[in-house]
């Protein structure tokens, strides 16, 4: 199969408001605008339209202390327009992954000194649809297109000389998982009882931690914490602990602790461990993972040495996962594990899993609070990649009404039952989720 071209690439903006708000860091999130992108590619006189999704998170991917949430989300709107028409004007042809690689320094040249995690996120959904088209092109699901008849390089080019020969299909199931588990979200503001609500919002849906636990029959819970108030970071463990063990101590629950990049020193999550093992040891044993607790700046003078901590637990890099480089350099600081996330890319997603893979670490699906077509391309991923049998999913928490237009093509995705999504569905052409 010869490569592929890009002959039209569109871009639009959906926004909306928040259900309730998620604290995120210091700030309280209440709406998102999701970035929509269809792309047409052309090969041998075939022609197909493939289509992405995600959410502009700059919250998250574009942190300022001198530029307003407006300003920051009104850029990566900016960035959006712009990768599209270098997309379009791009002239070679060749598969997905080697287009991503062509395009993401040209993305990169045109908006110098925003932080490289934006222009994954905003190239996200560009990269998305082209694979899908080239997918669709040949009525074929992604995940079985990535072997050396249509992928062209090795994985090599992209890594370095320890994968020659290798390609993604050797670190990409074929055919979906069918079910993974949903890891729920448990904000710093989120009321954990009836008790803790301070509103209602009667709207249907559940409002508290143990009702969502009740609902959805959920064993996985991420935990939110402050990363700079150890005494309320532990208490606000083992309160989440207390009220899942409450409704079901026999069910196998399973932690991730998010502290946000907060954390100042390794030694704030080995005392962290320490207190939590002290004040419920079960508890400790049910945390699965943490996610990058300091800040994304690996390079920083004085950052933080996590092997320690890494002893007690993984230590999954997540913020600062933008390339193969700082993998390398995460796991030299002693990350022992690997946070994929759609919000960088199909193409970035299948390099960090083969990696990860390779070098035995420790793996898990996150999203960026993805509704719609972004949660089911986080989903597709998940279920394709060895390993991860989780996925974080909060959109059915804080934006349902984003969901509504997917759920009844994919009700295993949107009507959970025993805290798992089911992947019926998702094996279909392309990413197989838009039509």
């Amino acid at each position: 199969m010869p490569g592929i071209k890009i002959k039209e690439a569109v871009v639009s903006f959906e926004d909306y408001a928040y259900r309730t708000p998620m604290k995120f860091r210091a700030t309280l999130v209440d709406r998102v605008t999701l970035l929509n992108a269809r792309v047409t590619v052309e090969s041998g006189g075939m022609r197909a339209e493939g289509c992405g999704s995600m959410t502009l998170g700059n919250v998250w991917a574009f942190p300022s202390s001198t530029l307003t949430h407006a300003q920051t989300l009104e850029t990566m709107k900016q960035m959006a327009v712009k990768f599209a028409l270098i997309a379009e004007a791009n002239s070679s042809e060749g598969y997905p992954i080697e287009l991503a690689h062509q395009l993401e320094p040209q993305y990169l040249a045109e908006f110098p000194g925003v932080p490289p995690l934006s222009v994954l996120v905003v190239a996200s959904a560009l990269d998305a649809a082209i694979h899908d088209a080239y997918g669709k092109m040949l009525g074929t699901n992604c995940f079985q297109l990535y072997g050396k008849d249509f992928v062209g390089h090795d994985l090599s080019r992209y890594l370095d000389s320890g994968f020659k020969d290798e390609y993604p299909d050797r670190y990409v199931r074929v055919r979906a998982r069918p079910y993974l588990h949903i890891y729920h979200a448990v904000g710093a503001s989120d009321p954990l009882t009836d008790g803790d609500v301070a509103n209602r919002l009667n709207d249907g849906k559940p409002e508290t931690l143990r009702d969502w636990a009740r609902v959805d029959g959920l064993d996985h819970a991420k935990i939110k914490l402050d990363g700079d108030d150890m005494a309320w970071d532990v208490a606000r463990v083992l309160s989440v602990d207390r009220v899942l063990s409450e409704l079901d101590g026999s069910r196998d629950w399973k932690y991730s602790l998010d502290f946000n990049e907060r954390c100042k020193t390794a030694e704030y999550v080995i005392e962290c461990f320490a207190r939590l093992q002290e004040g419920s040891a079960l508890a400790f044993d049910r945390i699965q993972l943490i996610e990058q607790p300091t800040n994304r700046d690996l390079n920083a003078s004085g950052t933080p040495d996590m092997h320690e901590a890494a002893k007690m637990k993984p230590v999954v890099i997540d913020e600062s996962l933008v390339d193969y480089a700082s993998l390398l350099r995460a796991r030299e600081l002693g990350y022992t594990g690997v946070a994929l996330k759609a919000c960088k890319g199909q193409s970035n997603a299948l390099l960090m899993a083969a990696a990860a893979q390779k070098f035995g670490m420790f793996l898990c699906m996150q999203d960026l609070t993805c509704p719609g077509a972004s949660l089911l391309h986080s989903i597709a991923i998940a279920a394709h990649i060895p390993g991860v049998d989780a996925i974080e999913c909060n959109s059915r928490q804080y934006v349902p009404a984003a969901n509504i237009p997917w759920e009844g093509r994919f009700p295993g995705v949107f009507q959970v039952r025993d805290g798992l999504f089911q992947t019926a569905g998702l094996d279909g052409p392309g990413l197989g989720v838009c039509t």
